[in-house]
């Protein structure tokens, strides 16, 4: 590829679902229509995706994530040793705003990569139509293999069997480690150039209040941290020196709701230390804090991408407001290391944000025009 991402204006992945895409889903969940009916509508959903994002003139292309209910579960479930599951006391982590669905996973057996993963074919779909080339790249974006170390040992509500299965906890974490190098592996051959781990665990470590229940259960959250640190790094282990893979970092997005507040300081050392291409970081409000944290951040080749522009809101940023706070940032990272998109997704969970289509492509155009100021200027 002619320019390596993560590029200057880049995105996070997932779009808003066209009301027709959303229509299918319902009559599939209700048994009206099949599979082979859905997935034509999500073909053709898309398609007309991929020509928008090139139209909106952005050099990264997503699938929108249109195939999924959820930007993580989705993945999970279809890994060996992973079942989705309806839990009895709904969704173990509670959304400031609106409540995310009664859906979530556990791990059931030794966990491993699924070579006949569905998601792999949705990439190859993916890349057919956006024609990737010198000017386009198809990104994928998949749950970070953190995921599931939070959900059965940090978000544990007692119900895990984790230790059950793996009596040797760093058994676990190496077959986290290992089925996620087999995932790169996977998707490489498929492909893909641009893949992305999407994280929720790093700010669930990084919140105060988290902290303090997560220190009363007698969890080391240091340690846990340096342990994501090491099941990162083995997952990209042996990565292809042409495959591009990043991190979003995010706090909770689900119908323009969030998780998790506090900066990025408690943890920035541990996650600078992992091996990450590009780093997708919310900033889009005070729930963020400010830039100290890029401190730790190692001048290693590796991008910032800075979420100045929020995906939950649809009103637009002040231009000459989001360009101050880039200078801000060069105090800690040089601007040919800095990158923008959005805060996150614009439909982290098929719901989607408040906000209309044309509220999601105003934004990116923003961002270009933000990007077209900033690094012509330089």
């Amino acid at each position: 590829m002619a320019i390596r991402p993560p590029f200057r204006s880049d995105v996070v992945g997932s779009y808003l679902r066209p009301d027709y895409l959303h229509q299918a889903r319902a009559d599939f969940k209700a048994g009206k229509i099949s599979q082979g009916d859905l997935t034509e509508v999500e073909n053709r959903a898309i398609t007309e995706l991929v020509e928008q994002q090139k139209a909106a003139g952005l050099k990264v292309i997503t699938d929108g994530e249109f195939r999924r209910g959820f930007w993580h579960i989705d993945f999970l479930e279809n890994l060996n040793g992973v079942e989705g599951f309806v839990p009895n006391q709904g969704y173990n982590q509670k959304f400031h705003g609106k409540a995310a669905p009664s859906y979530n996973i556990r791990v059931i057996d030794r966990v491993s990569f699924n070579a006949d993963h569905p998601f792999l074919g949705h990439f190859d779909f993916l890349k057919k139509v956006a024609e990737t080339d010198e000017t386009f790249s198809a990104k994928a974006t998949i749950p970070a293999p953190t995921m599931i170390l939070r959900q059965e040992i940090l978000a544990n509500d007692g119900s895990s069997k984790i230790d059950e299965i793996y009596p040797n906890r760093d058994d676990f974490y190496q077959d986290l480690a290992q089925t996620y190098r087999d995932a790169v592996k996977a998707y490489y051959a498929a492909g893909c150039r641009y893949l992305q781990f999407d994280d929720t665990n790093w700010a669930f470590m990084a919140d105060a209040t988290k902290r303090e229940e997560l220190a009363e259960k007698g969890i080391d959250v240091q340690a846990i941290a340096q342990a994501c640190t090491d099941i990162i790094n083995g997952a990209l282990e042996g990565k292809p020196d042409d495959m591009v893979i990043t991190t979003h970092i995010c706090r909770g997005n689900h119908a323009s709701s969030w998780l998790f507040s506090g900066g990025y300081g408690p943890i920035a050392k541990e996650l600078f230390d992992t091996n990450y291409d590009g780093y997708f970081l919310e900033y889009d409000n005070d729930r963020a804090g400010d830039f100290e944290p890029l401190s730790h951040w190692q001048n290693n080749g590796s991008q910032i991408v800075l979420g100045l522009v929020t995906s939950k809101f649809p009103e637009l940023e002040d231009k000459e407001v989001i360009k101050a706070r880039i200078k801000e940032a060069q105090e800690y990272v040089p601007l040919e290391n800095l990158c923008l998109s959005p805060q996150c997704g614009f439909a982290s969970t098929e719901e989607g944000n408040k906000l209309t289509v044309e509220d999601q492509w105003a934004k990116i155009r923003l961002i270009n025009d933000i990007v077209a100021d900033v690094w012509t200027q330089a």
